[in-house]
């Protein structure tokens, strides 16, 4: 009898990974993710990492097109995306057939017949992110329709410049350190809550988890907090946050209380109104309700947004508390208590993503002002705190530079981040933005990538009928994703595992390795797009001779450039990470927004008209936006609790992001499918809301409005206030023929509505829903299912 000689022992490789949620060492053998280990710098670990074993699951394996553009050609029964098989290709077929559909539609129509459409947080890496990949391309090849700002923040970025002269980006690296939190405030009042699922995640690459850390020691350091907000758990348990449960969207209405009690009990700081700030009498008039004429002085009584702001009525408690469900006393209190206190107001980004989002942001400047304590350490004005993980970091984060992108190529228009229904729709239809004026392109080509549409952009069934009218849309994707299956080509990506690529991650810079060989036939982006320019005539030029890997190099030498004191490339690939000399931990160094202005205004003037803070723009007034005042105002959205739709809706409908995935990304994954609730997304609502309506923990319930409806799995949850229901974003969108998203797709409800005319951003939480029991056997959930693939020939 003889005995087989043992198998060769499997090796296994560790490798650095940087994430929107952290960095990571994986453990990896054969090309499998074995294990996802804390990074040895953080000193937390997201559970989010657990998504990254499931990288070779549901992938697009091979170039596919439709069939019917493949058999028909461009235009092709638009109406079947997303409802028809896809024949595989070769990658030289796939690339022949973009190539010449992109040319085609350049030579018949123009380049802003082009839509450059990638956004998304695909990855960490400073290279590969496909954004950076697909707009040098396209700037290369000519240009295109682009677009500018971001879902996330889109109000807040279009205001912050006409507010204190600076770029919403800019304020956030200026915020108040947690260091400073720690040793002055008395009092955080977060507007929107402060999510701890939130803060472990930053656009670009989270580096060391230390919010939770920081939150703790405030904690002790005597630091009050109180959540202002519809759930009780967007605050962590521990930290003892007093919660004041308010309709959603009547923040600002909160804030107008808030700051009339002050100014009509004494406590407001006239001084400071005075010399800091330009348009407090303006602001006064309409908080005490003096009348348009005394709150906007010269400008004409027929001004677009006369009817829109209320001048005449004054905004005490009782007014605010009719409109917020909170009691009048607790407004006064609240108000009287922030006065005496070392206070700093902070808002998340979900108080701005609603009808007139812009609102929010810039009362609660006013109210800060009116405090008096802008530009003093531990008061005053925060954002964000709640919503990523580096805000309050005292430093701005190191930076490695990516793929050089060329800038925006003049003519093309660029619209809105999301307006992209409209434009589809409304083809030479005027549209503002900004205090600019354009028209919509007509649309024959959307080449996406790095992204996922069908997640993050509202009223999905609006959209699914926009999305017929392009003539081809291009994708890359490593997924059979939402946008996937309605794409006409689909070219296969590599995701973050199967390339290189340098994150920078706030204090570290990570070296990211590839785990495996990318799955089936994908390729990294900047393969798909050097292959593309070549056939277009431009390949050297995108290229610039260097491969990925060598633009690697590059991009790091440039950093090393600056900071010197980097190590050599090699050493740094070899070590897998390096800690940016010469920068404390985060939130450590002392920092306060806006002290220096405050310390000498004449002297340290804000880039703003006045050099100060502006309450009132000069520059909104002559955009003359009925849906914009120039100055911070509380404005009826067109749907709230107690208002407008709440007779047939009685419920507010809140899609906060999710805390099992980032976004939509890997909902396919175990940890995501781990919080399904009837294998769909769940829904939390408070128990005397399930009661009333007859539903049970557990039970598939349908959400439902005017503008679609969605299943989901119910949860009953006290944390949750009795007028309120909660859905997070990012379950993949998988439609019945009704167009009901059988997996729980809270924007099937949400209204593709703009904050204003201003931003022109997203309104996803101004949402009246209804929730009822389904009835009979619920329908599978079909979205993570592969589309019918056939073979060229078959």
């Amino acid at each position: 009898m003889t005995t087989a000689p043992d198998a060769p022992a499997t090796t296994v490789r560790t490798t650095a990974m940087a994430t929107h949620y952290g960095s990571f060492l994986l453990d990896s053998a054969d090309g499998e993710v074995l294990d996802v280990r804390r990074h040895p710098a953080d000193p937390e670990r997201s559970q989010l990492g657990e998504s990254l074993r499931h990288f070779a699951e549901n992938r697009v394996m091979r170039p596919a097109v439709r069939q019917s553009w493949l058999r028909d050609g461009p235009g092709a029964a638009t109406h079947l995306r997303g409802h028809e098989p896809f024949v595989e290709v070769s990658w030289d077929h796939a690339l022949d057939l973009v190539a010449a559909e992109l040319d085609r539609v350049r030579s018949q129509h123009g380049r802003s017949s082009i839509f450059g459409g990638s956004y998304g947080w695909g990855s960490a890496g400073r290279f590969g992110l496909a954004s950076s990949q697909q707009h040098r391309f396209m700037r290369l090849a000519g240009g295109c329709t682009d677009q500018k700002g971001t879902y996330s923040s889109a109000a807040a970025e279009a205001l912050f410049p006409y507010m204190v002269g600076m770029g919403y980006h800019a304020a956030l690296a200026r915020q108040t350190s947690w260091s400073v939190i720690c040793e002055s405030t008395e009092l955080f009042v977060c507007f929107g809550g402060m999510r701890a699922t939130n803060s472990h995640v930053t656009y670009g690459g989270q580096g060391p988890h230390h919010h939770n850390d920081w939150l703790g020691r405030a904690r002790k350091a005597g630091v009050e907090f109180v959540n202002v907000g519809p759930l009780r758990d967007d605050f962590d348990p521990a930290v003892g946050a007093r919660w004041l449960p308010i309709r959603p969207g009547t923040d600002v209405a909160l804030m107008l209380g808030i700051i009339h009690t002050l100014v009509t009990d004494g406590l407001a700081d006239e001084e400071f109104l005075v010399t800091h700030c330009h348009g407090w009498a303006q602001l006064r008039a309409h908080v005490l309700g003096e009348g348009f004429a005394a709150a906007c002085g010269d400008w004409d009584s027929a001004t677009p947004w006369r009817d829109a702001v209320d001048y005449d009525t004054p905004k005490t408690a009782e007014w605010a508390a009719s409109v917020t469900g909170i009691e009048a006393a607790g407004i006064r209190s609240l108000a009287r208590e922030m006065a005496a206190k070392r206070t700093l107001v902070n808002l998340s980004l979900s108080t701005q993503r609603a009808h007139h989002g812009e609102q929010p942001y810039w009362m609660a400047l006013a109210l800060a002002c009116v405090l008096g304590q802008v530009g003093l350490p531990g008061g005053g004005y925060a954002f964000s705190f709640g919503t990523q993980g580096n805000t309050g970091a005292g430093q701005v984060r190191v930076r490695v530079p990516g793929l050089p992108v060329p800038m925006r190529q003049p003519g093309p228009p660029v619209i809105a981040v999301s307006r992209i229904t409209e434009m589809l729709e409304g083809p030479g239809e005027p549209f503002d933005f900004d205090g600019h004026r354009g028209r919509f392109p007509d649309i024959k080509l959307v080449y996406w990538s790095g992204g996922n549409p069908f997640h993050h952009h509202q009223d999905l069934n609006r959209l699914v009928r926009a999305w017929q009218r392009p003539e081809t849309i291009v994708v890359n994707e490593p997924f059979w994703s939402p946008v996937a299956r309605r794409a006409d080509i689909v070219l296969p990506a590599t995701t973050p595992l199967e390339r290189n690529d340098i994150g920078g991650a706030e204090t570290m810079i990570v070296a990211m390795s590839a785990v495996a060989e990318p799955v089936g036939e994908s390729r990294d982006d900047y393969w798909i797009f050097a292959r593309l320019a070549e056939r277009l005539g431009f390949g050297e030029k995108f290229t610039e001779g260097h491969t990925a890997d060598e633009w690697l190099e590059v991009i790091y030498e440039i950093h090393r450039a600056a900071n010197p004191e980097s190590p050599p490339y090699e050493e740094f690939r070899r070590d897998g990470y390096l800690m940016a000399p010469g920068m404390a931990l985060m939130g450590e160094p002392r920092q306060v927004f806006l002290e220096a202005f405050r310390a000498a205004p004449a002297t340290k003037p804000l880039r703003t008209p006045s050099g100060r803070i502006e309450l009132w723009s000069e520059a909104i007034a002559g955009y003359g936006y009925d849906d914009c005042p120039p100055h911070p105002a509380w404005m009826e959205p067109f749907e709230r609790l107690g208002g407008a739709g709440s007779d047939r809706f009685p419920l507010h409908l809140v899609s906060n992001q999710p805390a099992a995935r980032l976004h939509s990304q890997y909902d396919h994954a175990a940890p995501s499918q781990a919080t399904k609730v009837a294998g769909r997304e769940p829904v939390r609502m408070h128990p005397d809301t399930a009661a009333a309506r007859d539903i049970s923990d557990g039970a598939v319930v349908r959400l439902f409005n005017d503008r679609g409806a969605c299943l989901a799995g119910a949860v009953l949850d006290d944390a949750v206030m009795p007028e309120a229901v909660q859905i997070s974003t990012g379950a993949w969108y998988d439609p019945a023929p009704d167009g009901t998203c059988r997996a729980g797709n809270p924007n099937t409800l949400t209204a593709d509505v703009g904050t204003s005319r201003l931003a022109q951003g997203p309104s996803a939480h101004t949402c009246l829903v209804e929730v009822e029991l389904f009835e009979g056997e619920p329908p599978p959930v079909e979205s993570y299912l592969p589309p019918e693939l056939m073979r060229l020939g078959d």
